[in-house]
């Protein structure tokens, strides 16, 4: 029997290839990064030719690294920036463009356009509010911009994925029989997919202006889609699994039961709590699919998206330079024993959940003479704890049954122990680190796995995780709520600071 899953993570930054054994341990890894294209100001592109490229590579390399051949691997999984649109031929498998990147915004004036003034149009169906951030909108844009892509569209000769999509496609033929897929993970992020029957919804697509010829067969997050045939080191391995990145942290990290959460700590953050098996819609967070395994019914997620976190440590590296580098934050922070009443909100494109404010800015209020430049970095980290905290009450006020029991965390600032110790304060309960970091590459694994009999069950991923690290909650529950109320306080003056005009 095969002894290793490989996992394709294809990140907003790079291409990476992690081989993991059946413990969950990785074994060989490699990454390449590839460039980030902004033609005009608020458009970020990818080129999708440099993707595969780069997949390829990584592919060989961590293969290399692990001392594996395609017989010693049952399967590989990929993971991926979810909301990232590709539009191609289907007989060359060219893109008719550069990809459209998560974070561009060129499709605001449509949105607008589309939304007549309710942006909740579509939530009942797909759950999500009409925005520039998802994948629909992109990929009309994209008809829009050459009137001879929507004839060919609407024929089949142009065929439209997220990146998962032309990746597997391009990965298991391309043009020569490539297949042309995507998981409900992924469909669940493009404003076009019903939630509830897991196919494209009609209405949605009539909306949006999406023809279905153009759109991959939805399928699960775990089962066999085809084999490599890319002139791979692992040609002929079979590609099992496929998960949206954050749902992929969410597998990675064992959270099958409902009110089951993890929050991944990067430039931004991202919350995902498990609701079980009917989607839990609310206006405040993103209801999304967790993960579909073979034919078994799916399991939904309430998503919170908090746009700045790590980036705001950046910004006092970068723009204020009172540390030299993020590392150093954390002894700054830890040098005063609380934020001196002092409160930051990097609220500096406006507001993600819970609140969705695009009017509000970012607001430092306590200063006092007594402020230091301590004060200001502990409430920067403290900023993150309590966005954190405010999607979670989000959460339990959508009524979704969350009863939090503990809070499992990844990404690179969870290496910031007074930032986790904080967190497990003000949420009451424990945080607590895997050993394994790289859960989202790993959640792709284990449903690649899954499907192809490395595991044989969810449990066998539940009893993979371990626990490295513990915080348990130590504040007072009242100092926490007099805190908190500060805190609420500081969102208030960051919102409608910029003029309805001005917008």
């Amino acid at each position: 029997m095969s002894r290793y899953v490989a996992a394709i993570d294809q990140g907003t930054s790079s291409s990476r290839c992690i081989v993991f054994d059946r413990d969950g341990g990785g074994v060989g890894t490699a990454q390449r990064e590839h460039a980030q294209l902004h033609p005009q100001a608020g458009w970020v592109e990818h080129d999708p030719l440099e993707l595969v490229a780069n997949v390829r590579a990584v592919i060989d390399d961590a293969a290399a690294a692990a001392g594996a051949s395609a017989a010693d691997v049952a399967a590989v999984g990929i993971t991926n920036q979810r909301e990232t649109t590709v539009l191609w031929d289907r007989a060359s498998g060219a893109p008719v463009a550069n990809a459209i990147v998560w974070q561009d915004v060129r499709t605001a004036p449509l949105v607008d356009e589309l939304a007549a003034g309710d942006v909740d149009r579509l939530r009942a169906i797909t759950g999500l509010p009409l925005s520039t951030y998802f994948s629909g909108p992109k990929a009309r844009w994209l008809l829009d911009a050459d009137p001879s892509l929507r004839p060919r569209a609407e024929s089949g000769e142009v065929l439209f994925g997220t990146i998962d999509s032309y990746l597997i496609w391009q990965l298991t033929g391309g043009p020569r029989g490539g297949v042309h897929v995507t998981d409900v993970t992924n469909a669940s992020r493009t404003l076009l997919m019903d939630l509830r029957t897991l196919d494209w919804s009609q209405e949605a697509l009539d909306l949006i202006g999406v023809p279905r010829a153009i759109l991959p067969e939805i399928r699960s997050s775990s089962e066999v889609y085809g084999e490599l045939r890319a002139g791979t080191a692992l040609d002929g391995v079979p590609i099992a699994g496929v998960l949206g990145d954050q749902q992929a942290a969410l597998f990675g990290q064992a959270c099958f039961d409902p009110g089951d959460a993890k929050n991944t700590y990067g430039t931004g953050c991202f919350l995902l709590v498990n609701t079980g098996a009917e989607p839990v819609f609310s206006q405040q967070l993103l209801a999304t699919v967790a993960y579909r395994l073979g034919d078994a019914p799916p399991a939904y997620a309430l998503e919170g998206s908090i746009a700045v976190a790590g980036a705001a440590v950046q910004w006092l590296r970068d723009q204020l330079g009172i540390i030299a580098s993020a590392a150093d934050v954390e002894a700054l922070a830890a040098s005063v024993e609380d934020s001196g009443d002092v409160y930051f909100v990097p609220a500096f494109s406006g507001l993600f959940a819970p609140w969705w404010r695009s009017d509000a800015r970012g607001a430092i209020v306590g200063l006092t003479a007594y402020t230091t430049k301590a004060h200001l970095a502990r409430a920067t980290l403290e900023a993150t704890a309590w966005q954190t905290r405010d999607a979670i009450g989000a959460a339990r006020d959508a009524g979704a049954g969350v009863r939090l029991h503990e809070l499992r965390v990844d990404g690179g600032m969870t290496a910031n122990e007074l930032l986790m110790q904080f967190q497990a304060d003000v949420l009451g309960v424990p945080v607590v680190r895997p050993r394994v970091i790289e859960t989202t590459a790993l959640g792709a694994a284990y449903a690649a796995g899954l499907a192809t009999g490395v595991w044989s069950s969810t449990e066998d991923v539940r009893a993979n995780w371990r626990e490295a690290r513990r915080w348990e909650p130590r504040m007072d529950a009242a100092e926490v709520e007099r805190r908190s109320a500060r805190w609420r306080e500081a969102v208030e003056r960051s919102l409608g600071w910029v003029a309805p005009a001005a917008r």
